[in-house]
């Protein structure tokens, strides 16, 4: 039993042998192959009549396209000339008349009159602001310059006064006393004086 099929299987293996090599003919009967398997209605084929879901659909059919529909549409009528024979002029322009118009964009004379009204009286309402602030500057101005000038008075009344008569001091004097020597008119000082004088002889 054992060399019988070893024999065969020797057998086999030399004719495919001698086959691929060309030198010995191909078997009359080629392999087969083993069945497909049978395709559901996933696969597009259609199933036994009767069995919903095998190729067969429950809905209406789909409805047919005319292909006369889908070609290129009518052709326009082309334009003639007009009777008139201004063929510049547009057909479809309406009238000035038959447009419809809307407010014009304008006040009415009370509105504006009004208005302008407003306007001057704030216009006049800051223009007396900034004269009442100008007034208001010019007065303190003028009462620093009474302030100034009436302590410049007192401070002459106040101060003690030496004449120099002698000219040979201010040279023989310091840089600090030289510091504090001013000039003064000093007639009116002398005047009094002298009139103190005559009244103490008399």
């Amino acid at each position: 039993m054992e060399p019988a099929q070893g024999a065969g299987a020797g057998r086999l293996r030399r004719s495919r042998r001698l086959q691929a090599q060309g030198l010995e003919p191909a078997p009359e009967h080629p392999r087969e192959e083993p069945p497909a398997p049978p395709l559901g209605p996933e696969d597009g084929q259609a199933g036994a009549p009767g069995e919903p879901g095998r190729g067969e659909t429950l809905g209406a059919a789909p409805a047919r396209r005319n292909p006369a529909k889908k070609g290129k549409e009518a052709p326009a009528v082309p334009k003639g000339k007009p009777k008139s024979g201004r063929v510049w002029k547009d057909p479809g322009k309406k009238r000035f008349s038959h447009m419809i118009q809307d407010k014009p964009l304008r006040t009415s004379w009370e509105r504006k009159m009004k208005a302008r009204q407003e306007k001057k009286v704030v216009k006049d309402f800051a223009r007396h602001l900034q004269e009442e602030k100008q007034r208001e500057r010019e007065e303190k101005k003028q009462r620093r310059e009474e302030n100034l000038k009436r302590r410049l008075e007192n401070e002459r009344k106040a101060e003690i006064v030496q004449v120099i008569r002698n000219p040979l001091k201010l040279k023989r004097a310091k840089k600090k006393q030289l510091r504090r020597i001013e000039k003064r008119d000093t007639l009116a000082l002398l005047q009094k004086r002298q009139a103190q004088r005559k009244e103490a002889k008399e």
